[in-house]
């Protein structure tokens, strides 16, 4: 086979498949949906791997798995392998990129199903928004808690999720050792004078007292979650602290933030820029204004339509 040239390496590389260094051959990158495979899918997985591969499977700092040692030729029959059981390779690019979840579907912390909202979000935004390019990577976590190890703040777009205490004080007993303190890991709970004060400089709504701690109801146990929401951050040559939107949202409001982030990300940043750049130069106040309006939504046709802005 002839050398392959930089247009293939980069035709490959759009389609998931990275050169491996020093040689002629490539991972093939396989996504999940929410970061769960099925035994199903990773037999599959193993047996692409042993057939296309040089027989090892590698993870991702993203819940993805590589497939090292492909041959350009096996690219394609690999892909086919694959979808025979609905797999696909993918995840590189200037566009949206695989969404990670962690595991608060089951952690005794999650206050929701963090892989059920992160297929959702594959289902719409990573499948259906895989053609649109984008000024530069746009990365989606989904975290359970305030725990944050899916570091939904890194992100380009981060949900994450709480519960704020429904406290009722008058059935507050005062208890000599009361549990809603002594669980508290922020330690925002505390008795004074008999009645117990919930710190709302230190509460992080991780919903742990919303589990029914307290044996008396005054902190009520309720399924209610509301959800944080950081735009702009990153992780790696250049680090930024995801912006938090200044309130809450509730969970049909995620949807079309996350959209109108991509929207706004599309129309204002420069090519090769990052949302978090482009929100430090544009400001924090006017981003903000624009995803609690309609505006972007209203134009989504004209902006997905628009070219990426170059550098003047």
């Amino acid at each position: 086979m002839a050398k392959l040239s930089q247009d293939d390496i980069k035709n490959v590389k759009g389609q998931g498949f990275l050169i491996n260094r020093g040689t002629e051959m490539f991972s093939g990158r396989v996504l999940p949906g929410n970061g769960v495979f099925t035994a199903k899918e990773m037999m599959k997985i193993a047996e692409c791997a042993e057939k296309f591969g040089n027989g090892k499977i590698t993870m991702t700092s993203r819940l993805a798995v590589e497939l090292p040692g492909i041959h350009f030729d096996d690219i394609e029959p690999a892909k086919a392998f694959l979808a025979e059981e609905g797999l696909l390779f993918g995840g590189t690019g200037a566009k949206i990129r695989p969404v990670a979840a962690c595991k608060g579907t089951t952690c005794v912390y999650g206050n929701f199903d963090t892989q059920g909202l992160a297929q959702e979000i594959h289902d719409k935004y990573y499948i259906d928004w895989r053609e649109v390019k984008l000024p530069h990577k746009f990365k989606i976590a989904v975290g359970g808690c305030p725990n944050s190890c899916m570091k939904p703040s890194l992100n380009d777009f981060g949900v994450e999720g709480h519960r704020v205490p429904q406290y009722d004080v008058e059935k507050c007993r005062g208890c000599k050792k009361c549990m809603v303190e002594v669980n508290c890991p922020m330690k925002a709970a505390k008795v004074v004078d008999g009645k117990m004060h919930i710190d709302p400089n230190l509460c992080s709504a991780c919903g742990v007292c919303s589990t029914g701690k307290c044996p008396f109801g005054a902190v009520a146990k309720h399924d209610k979650e509301v959800y944080k929401i950081f735009v702009g951050g990153t992780w790696g040559k250049k680090t930024r602290m995801g912006t938090a939107l200044s309130r809450f949202v509730e969970k049909e409001e995620i949807f079309p933030l996350l959209e109108k982030t991509m929207l706004w990300f599309k129309e204002n940043a420069y090519q090769k820029e990052r949302l978090g750049a482009a929100i430090d130069r544009i400001g924090v106040d006017k981003m903000e204004a624009a995803l609690f309006s309609d505006d972007l939504l209203n134009r989504k046709e004209e902006i997905l339509a628009a070219p990426v802005k170059e550098r003047a």
